[in-house]
């Protein structure tokens, strides 16, 4: 859809016992037209014990949201639990449609990717990277991880700002959230 609200790059990385995922802020109409620069797309669930970056849709990602936030409420904050059970839902044909988004989910021990089709995927290497920008993202943090010393919520930050530097729909409007 040509006037559908879309766009942003998350990027998540664990290290030391620390997981950080960042985002932009931008939403972007279509295919040519920034809407904003300044929103937030990383945040805390279940009392600040989960972290959540989401890319994609904008209506779809917020459904996204909900849904695993109301799954952590159902399964006690188990993430692997709430994550899986949710991507049941879509392959038993439990929700009405395919969500066109995709999050990062993280807490103490776990981080996954999930998509609106239903995948969980626990990435390898402790690094992941999703939207727009996903790619630019994933390989600047790669290095970043493999090169520095740096601490996981500076290489998430500064692969996000790689990233923004090469999308278009990526801005450097970083938010950045640790557990």
């Amino acid at each position: 859809m040509e006037n559908e609200l879309r766009g942003t790059t998350i990027c998540a990385v664990r290290k030391d016992g620390k997981t950080a995922i960042a985002g932009d802020g931008q939403i972007t109409l279509g295919q040519s037209v920034i809407l904003k620069g300044t929103a937030k797309k990383v945040r805390r669930l279940f009392g600040g014990k989960v972290v959540m970056g989401f890319a994609g849709a904008v209506s779809d990602a917020m459904a996204l949201s909900e849904k695993i936030e109301k799954m952590l409420q159902k399964y006690s904050g188990n993430l692997t639990r709430s994550a899986v059970e949710l991507a049941e839902l879509w392959r038993d044909d439990k929700l009405p449609r395919k969500l066109d988004a995709m999050m990062i989910i993280a807490d103490a021990s776990t981080l996954l990717i999930v998509s609106g089709s239903g995948e969980v995927i626990e990435p390898d290497g402790g690094v992941c990277a999703i939207g727009s920008g996903g790619n630019y993202a994933l390989a600047a943090a790669r290095a970043l991880v493999q090169e520095t010393n740096l601490e996981p919520k500076d290489i998430a930050y500064k692969a996000l700002h790689i990233a923004s530097e090469l999308c278009v729909f990526t801005n450097d409007h970083i938010i950045v959230e640790e557990v």
